[in-house]
């Protein structure tokens, strides 16, 4: 396959990827057509009125990518960036992620293209159950799942769920993230973060390191990247820079997160906590670490940078945070990158566990979420792991591989080619 190009759009990234590793596996035309291409594509006209009685029209988008081995699932995001190519791309992802770690799910997403620290919050409440009603027609606990995604939380899913259940009947199961008083799960608002430290876990114990001598470096400081921090510092790691929108904080002999923590609810970001170093995100991303863990946006990690990158090892906490090029370049250089489709499956993980706990009726502990969740992400980065080692390539190869063998199995015995 032709070396990648340095402009590819998220999607045309992903789907690099995906070429990459169906050349190697040797998926046949009309079976790589049916998982190339996505399924439905939806935009929609969301006109909301403003708190000064105004009238602004937004644009939303929900895409569904795979549904072969289960219905569709996948977040929500508000963001300025969340277009119809955005959304495609992770879309794309989540095919490929539920199938690394085995949950009977397919792959959607989905946008609003808004910067919502414009909004209130009853003009976001009003974009929300616009885009719910929207969309709703393809929505259904047997047929599409929303989540919590960038800039969207528990109490965006309650919207949605109470907009979906006016016209069709309470229905729990029809998003996932939700407020535990709405049938929401336990251990959901810290899953995806906790399973990214279940697979540095893993990598420090095939490799014999030990936490409390490896830095760690987290860009990005919301849902992800703070509970990240939190369970790995519990765990022993040295976090010793993490960062937000308004900048980065640094301090090499590590930083204490439950003071951090309570400085973020003071100040309202990480920038101007007490004895660090302020720094930018560029910064951050090529400090001399052991472990980075991008945890924000996408392609933060790209062909202008890569060789500036001295960690050893990178965890895609984010989605594609990690350009083709980069890639390509990291690999070269000997970096592990443990990817997206791994690293933060955690979240979908645990919204499979809600899913279920809705269908049955029934609560489990928390206790009992964390511990399924370390098992099944234990098991997909063995799983990875040796596939890596018998094919000889990367971590993310292995793990498309695994992934787009599953999808493929299931369109086949579905039918679908």
């Amino acid at each position: 396959m032709a070396e990648p190009s340095s402009d590819l759009s998220p999607f045309e990234a992903v789907q690099y990827f995906f070429h990459d590793v169906a050349d190697q596996l040797g998926i046949d035309d009309p079976t790589r057509e049916v998982l190339n291409g996505t399924y439905r594509e939806i935009r929609v006209q969301l006109p909301i009125r403003r708190d000064d009685g105004r009238v602004d029209t937004f644009y939303g988008y929900r895409v569904q990518h795979n549904g072969a081995r289960g219905p569709y699932k996948g977040g929500v995001r508000f963001h300025q960036a969340a277009d119809l190519d955005e959304v495609r791309a992770l879309a794309s992802l989540m095919t490929w992620k539920t199938a690394v770690v085995k949950v009977p799910f397919g792959g959607a997403k989905g946008g609003v293209q808004v910067d919502p620290s414009t909004l209130s919050r009853p003009e976001n409440e009003r974009l929300t159950r616009r885009y719910m009603s929207q969309v709703s027609y393809i929505v259904g606990k047997k047929r599409d799942i929303m989540a919590p995604d960038m800039n969207t939380n528990a109490q965006t899913m309650a919207w949605m769920m109470d907009t979906w259940g006016r016209s069709y009947g309470h229905e729990p199961a029809i998003v996932t993230g939700k407020p535990l008083t709405l049938g929401g799960s336990h251990g959901r608002d810290a899953a995806t973060g906790r399973g990214v430290v279940m697979v540095l876990d893993a990598a420090a114990e095939q490799h014999g390191w030990q936490p409390e001598n490896l830095t760690v470096a987290i860009q990005g400081y919301g849902n992800v990247g703070s509970w990240t921090a939190r369970i790995a510092a519990e765990r022993g790691y040295r976090i010793v820079a993490v960062s937000d929108i308004s900048g980065a904080i640094y301090a090499p002999d590590g930083l204490s997160i439950e003071m951090l923590d309570k400085h973020v609810a003071e100040a309202g970001t990480v920038a101007g906590f007490e004895s660090t170093e302020p720094i930018d995100n560029n910064t951050l991303l090529e400090l001399d670490v052991d472990v980075l863990i991008p945890a924000a946006l996408g392609e933060v990690v790209h062909h202008l940078n890569a060789d500036r990158i001295r960690a050893g090892t990178i965890i895609e906490a984010a989605n594609h945070p990690v350009t083709p090029v980069a890639d390509s370049i990291l690999a070269d250089r000997g970096v592990t990158v443990i990817p997206d489709v791994l690293a933060n499956a955690g979240g979908v993980t645990v919204s499979y566990f809600e899913w279920t706990q809705n269908i049955q009726e029934f609560k489990w502990t928390e206790e009992q979420v964390n511990e399924q969740l370390g098992r099944y992400m234990r098991t997909a980065y063995r799983k990875v792991r040796e596939r890596s080692e018998d094919l000889e390539t990367t971590l993310r190869r292995a793990a498309f591989a695994i992934g787009i063998s599953e999808v493929a199995e299931a369109a086949h015995l579905r039918g679908y080619v």
